[in-house]
């Protein structure tokens, strides 16, 4: 990502590895989950931390045990810091290879920005979050071997830390990349512990995840037949428009209750079919999907006809497989999703309802037949980037994972932000837990200002008046 904004200064710059002799030479193969992340550039994650000593402190107390803690972390989450193989001009498919020259680069430098307004719920600049990323190669070029994470911790002195990272999907998901980030943190916070807790052990037995249907052929064949120019869905940073903004939104329990409850009461009094799975999560993207076409709709004139609105989002796949596949899996266990409805059903007056129902058949359909159309994940995500003057919405991360408890002993997180997000253009969404309000969701976007200020007058109305 192209560091501008902010300045930071580079204070040191470290390899890190498992320590010696703990981890043998190893090669895993991809499942046909991990495949489709070829396509896609790295996610970034961002965790801010309240930290009030100075840079001097840290750079003498806490860096020294976060890069042992690294360290022994790396031992059993090794994948991590293996690279991406992808043999030249070969049938072969690509893997991943672990060997002991292999490491995880870590960054470390400080910035005087403000903390605080980083860490805020306010429009703020993307271009202010890109310094706090570390660099890692995204794969565009035919490299034989992609370093798969890297860290960076921008220390701002006496207020707070930032751990940013960057990690190609190929290697984990959002489950197992929190599976890491909390044993670290815990190694980090109690170092007579030792040893990464044996109940989040990570399992690499690729057998675990059974390829029924022949996926792995097929989504093969899609990545063979790439262009050197499209391998990456996203975008270069020369395309980013460095005039979107960033903000967070909070959808607390009484504001999905309340949407719930508008929901059911107007499909009793229009004798509709109530739609299905109203969960918090469900009812948070239905939500979130009409406000941003009601926004597009501002900004871009009236939307009418039959155009779609299509609405992605992945789908866990560890209890949806019809076989057991052990909690620990690290890899990658989810599917890709996507409905649609069309825009100007979206912008009426029963938006929510149709956006609801749209989600709800989606996730009930999921439940019933998780892989059934799978063969065309690829292809159905692509069409996302296709074109950038569509209303359509993506949805990453999840609520359910608990990113806000990763605790390295300074305190829940102050803010976690999702930069990668930035590459669609304004087409994504990302949730997680709210870290204040019990069964909150938080949803952070990222948009050009006017679609933004849209977005926030939409959001607050909460409920459509009739």
């Amino acid at each position: 990502m192209a560091k501008g904004g902010l300045a930071v200064d580079i204070v040191g710059r470290y390899r890190v590895s498992p320590p010696p002799n703990t981890v043998p030479p190893t090669s895993l193969p991809l499942t046909f989950f991990d495949i489709p992340w070829l396509f896609f550039s790295p996610t970034q994650p961002l965790f801010f931390y309240d930290y009030p000593y100075p840079t001097s402190h840290f750079l003498s107390t806490a860096l020294p045990a976060l890069i042992h803690s690294l360290s022994l972390t790396l031992r059993h989450f090794f994948a991590l810091a293996a690279t991406l193989v992808c043999p030249p001009h070969s049938s072969n498919p690509p893997f991943i290879v672990y060997d002991r020259s292999n490491f995880v680069s870590l960054v470390v430098a400080q910035s005087t920005a403000d903390f605080h307004h980083l860490c805020s719920n306010h429009q703020r600049c993307v271009n202010d979050f890109y310094p706090l990323l570390p660099p890692l190669p995204s794969g565009e070029q035919e490299e034989t071997q992609t370093p798969l994470l890297a860290a960076q911790i921008t220390i701002f002195s006496n207020v707070g830390v930032c751990v940013g990272f960057a990690y190609h999907n190929v290697v984990a998901d959002g489950r197992s990349f929190n599976s890491f980030i909390k044993n670290w943190a815990s190694l980090f916070k109690d170092p007579s512990s030792c040893s990464v807790n044996s109940s989040l052990l990570p399992c690499h037995d690729r057998t675990a995840i059974k390829d029924s249907y022949g996926l792995q052929s097929i989504f093969l064949n899609h990545w063979r037949k790439r262009s050197s120019t499209n391998m990456i869905i996203g975008v270069s940073d020369k395309d980013l428009d460095l005039a979107m903004v960033r903000a967070t939104f909070l959808m607390c329990p009484d504001d999905m209750e309340k949407i719930k409850g508008w929901i059911v009461g107007r499909c009793k009094v229009k004798n509709m079919d109530q739609p299905p799975r109203l969960t918090p999560s469900n009812l948070t993207c239905a939500y979130v999907w009409v406000c941003l076409i009601k926004s597009h709709e501002k900004v871009n004139g009236k939307l009418t006809g039959k155009n779609p609105s299509y609405f992605g989002f992945n789908a866990g796949g560890i209890t949806r497989l019809g076989y057991p596949v052990p909690a620990a899996y690290f890899g990658n266990c989810i599917g890709f999703a996507r409905t649609m409805a069309t825009q100007s059903e979206l912008s009426g007056e029963d938006g929510i309802i149709v956006a609801a129902d749209a989600i709800g058949n989606r996730v009930k359909d999921l439940d019933e037949a998780f892989l059934e159309g799978a063969e065309n994940w690829i292809s159905e995500w692509g069409e996302f980037y296709g074109s950038d003057s569509e209303p359509h919405v993506m949805v990453s991360g999840s609520p359910k994972l608990d990113f806000y408890e990763t605790d390295f002993g300074w305190g829940k997180a102050r803010r976690i932000e999702e930069i990668s997000m930035d590459n669609a253009k304004g087409k994504a969404v990302w949730l997680t837990q709210s870290r204040d309000v019990k069964g909150g969701i938080e949803v952070g976007l990222a948009l050009p200002k006017p679609k933004m200020d849209a977005f926030t007058c939409f959001f607050t109305q909460l409920l459509p008046h009739h």
